[in-house]
């Protein structure tokens, strides 16, 4: 017989595996045994046992028994067949497989929300310089005998601890029982989206500002917590519970019930929602406090701000969501009757309440592109969402952006240099009288269009990686054999030599008038005649010999599609430059900026600042290695009250702009002025003058004594 049709075997969408929804210790309990179960539907990928994938490499190596456990295998037909492997707290595989799934659904929030693909920041050598791609993090299921689990940039990898649990009494839960925090969808989410954020923006680790060391911790609680929202089963379960109230206590608001328990608390281990009294042993619902943020500066306190701030955001979005269905429900009173909710009107409001949380998701995400490259503050962040959702919706029906502002203005969040807490003040917009300055960018339209066209269809990440690198930095494109490798040419048809956007920026500022312009614009100190005195050094790079040194810390595509169907495409430069500064405290305590010296080299001196205005700096000998913080390259060992400063910006360019008129479109810059000297006494008391709450502090001690003080970058590049 005569085969009369050709059968193709079609790729699966999604693998399915099973896991806990919050942690085991939700499936001893009747009321919500039925609700701790999920199976998650991950993005289908080819995998290795491990499971070793695109993105993910999980290496299960116990150091405390020294103990290799048997791999997984998710491509195992049986395996396959069930979902995955059955929950269970004493099999090793079924960890392994959690901890896999958990951070692949992280992950592609993060892809959608951004619309590029994530890369993972790359390893760097000792002088700084970025020396490798990271194809696929590391999880180790079980790597510490510990109540902990971090991320560690030097590794790139997630560490799990396991430990015995010391609850405050035995009716929470087994004293003595193993909890493993890699069971917990919540550590796991947080621990991962360190790793993310890392990957967008390193110096986000760095010690420089009370806002910045709680930025990290809050924004992985607030990405662990709105991945709750994405379980239908529990949404509907806690909507019928609180009867629509979700601003109540309840599970969707709480973080590492089980870990929070076991080291003594009465409850989870952070409630965005409220707290337990420790006496009373009763859950109380927290009223903001506009003080809070004033008093607190512990990062995990202080965080917690934050994290309340934009859950706040959801449930008063969320509320008018399903003010129509309680009007139809109640026939127009709003007051709904005693007893249970009626499931159609659970399953609307779990609809609506899903729906929100993934639009505050997004919003929260893809702010991070519309953030200052270091030095973050709670302020910057609300410019950022405000910002990304107004460039991606601009018609704000539903009063999303109005929900922002309330929220950060009850807790007493004000940004800086505003006029008021308007949406239009909010805006990181261009100055006004820098517009015209925006011809000047004319130049760099067929560059960004070149790397538009080069960037769009490209799929594997590695690729991805070194062809950015080579828009950065110049070199070959259009042969694999020298693409990326600037050494090289082979002559093959189609290499294509291009200049980097570094050279490029070099080359078209020239002359005093246009460096004073882009200097102002940028936050920079690009002034060759006067680089030497302010400490930040000149360029050793064949193409930029002896400019001013500058970072082209990113060059990044975005591609997002807003909720009317309208196409945004842009492209986001960020650069950075550092300088040394010395500081020094009176005997009133003010702390006074006395010079700078070039970071790269501090042996050689540093430069003073004159009394007068008029002067020029005067050269100071180097007074010697004693007391001072440490850091990784060329941030050595340096004297007390040394240390090195960073300013720099985010530039976003608007391509559709530049497709309808022979320019390109500077829409947005969010900066921070390399120059500024309350910046640099604020930094100097922070290192010098606080205990280090960093967090490189909380994993792997302070940064004095400390050669691997300093995080990575994703790409990253000292010329």
């Amino acid at each position: 017989m005569k085969d009369c049709a050709n059968i193709t075997t079609i790729k699966p969408a999604f693998r399915k595996l099973r896991a806990f929804t919050f942690d085991p210790s939700l499936s001893l309990k009747l009321d919500t045994s039925i609700i701790n179960n999920i199976v998650y539907k991950v993005p289908w990928e080819t995998l290795k046992p491990g499971p070793v994938g695109e993105y993910i490499e999980v290496v299960d190596f116990d150091p405390s028994s020294g103990c290799f456990y048997k791999p997984v295998n998710l491509d195992d037909p049986y395996t396959l067949a069930q979902d995955g492997l059955d929950p269970a707290e004493s099999n090793p595989q079924f960890h392994q497989q959690m901890v896999y799934a958990v951070a692949m659904i992280t992950i592609k929030n993060f892809e959608r929300a951004l619309g590029r693909k994530i890369l993972w920041s790359p390893y760097r050598d000792k002088s700084g310089y970025a020396a490798g791609y990271v194809q696929r993090l590391r999880i180790y299921p079980h790597a510490l005998r510990e109540a902990n689990a971090y991320y560690s940039p030097q590794k790139k990898a997630l560490l799990f601890g396991y430990f015995s649990a010391a609850p405050d009494t035995p009716s929470l839960m087994m004293p003595g029982g193993t909890v493993f925090t890699c069971l917990s969808h919540d550590i796991v989410a947080h621990e991962i989206t360190h790793a993310l954020l890392d990957g967008m923006h390193r110096r986000y680790i760095e010690a420089t500002h009370p806002d910045s060391l709680a930025f990290h911790e809050a924004f992985a609680d607030i990405v662990a917590l709105f991945q709750h929202f994405t379980f239908p089963e529990v949404l509907k379960d806690q909507i019928a519970r609180t009867r629509g109230d979700l601003a109540s206590q309840n599970l969707l608001g709480q973080l590492a019930q089980e870990f929070g328990k076991a080291i003594g608390h009465y409850g989870s281990l952070r409630d965005a929602l409220g707290t337990v009294d420790d006496e009373t042993g009763k859950w109380q619902p927290l009223a903001p406090d506009p003080m809070d943020y004033q008093k607190i500066v512990e990062p995990h306190e202080r965080g917690s701000i934050l994290v309340a701030t934009i859950f706040d955001i959801f449930s008063n979005i969320y509320r008018r969501r399903v003010a129509d269905l309680l009007r139809i429900a109640t026939g127009g009173t709003g007051m709904l009757s005693p007893g249970s909710l009626h499931p159609d009107l659970v399953n609307r409001m779990a609809q609506e309440a899903s729906k929100t949380a993934g639009q505050v998701l997004k919003i929260c995400i893809r702010a991070l592109d519309y953030c200052p490259p270091m030095d973050i503050n709670f302020g910057d962040y609300l410019r950022a969402m405000i910002t990304s959702d107004y460039d991606l919706v601009e018609e704000d029906n539903l009063d999303y952006r109005i929900a922002i502002i309330e929220a950060f203005q009850r807790r007493g969040i004000f940004p800086d240099n505003v006029k008021n807490m308007s949406v239009e003040s909010l805006l990181c917009k261009v100055d006004d009288e820098l517009d015209a300055f925006e011809d000047q960018f004319t130049n760099l339209l067929e560059f960004f269009k070149l790397f538009k066209e080069k960037i769009s269809y490209i799929t594997n990440r590695e690729d991805l990686y070194r062809l950015t690198k080579v828009f950065i930095t110049g070199g070959y494109i259009g042969d694999p054999d020298t693409e990326g490798d600037k050494s090289k040419s082979t002559g093959k048809k189609g290499a294509q030599s291009i200049m980097g956007l570094h050279q490029r920026l070099n080359v078209k500022f020239m002359g005093a008038k246009a460096v004073e312009q882009f200097s102002q614009l940028t936050g920079l100190l690009l002034d060759e005649r006067l680089i030497d005195y302010q400490g930040i050094g000149r360029s050793e790079a064949k193409n930029t010999m002896g400019a001013p040194k500058l970072e082209v810390h990113n060059l990044k595509l975005a591609s997002r599609v807003g909720p009317s169907g309208n196409v945004l495409n842009q492209i986001l430069v960020t650069l950075t430059q550092r300088r040394g500064v010395v500081c020094d405290t009176d005997q009133y305590g003010n702390v006074e900026v006395k010079g700078f010296f070039v970071a790269d080299n501090p042996e050689n001196g540093w430069y003073a600042l004159p009394e007068k205005s008029s002067s020029l700096p005067t050269k100071q000998p180097y007074p010697g290695k004693t007391e001072g913080l440490t850091g990784e390259g060329s941030e050595k060992v340096l004297p007390k009250g040394w240390f090195v400063f960073r300013g720099g910006c985010t530039l976003i360019f608007d391509l559709n702009y530049a497709s309808s008129k022979d320019n390109v479109k500077l829409k947005y810059i969010i900066k921070k002025d390399i120059n500024d000297k309350e910046r640099m006494k604020r930094q100097y008391r922070m290192l010098f003058n606080n205990n280090d709450f960093s967090l490189n502090a909380t994993y792997f001690g302070t940064a004095y004594g400390n050669l691997e003080a300093e995080p990575f970058a994703i790409i990253h590049k000292i010329l």
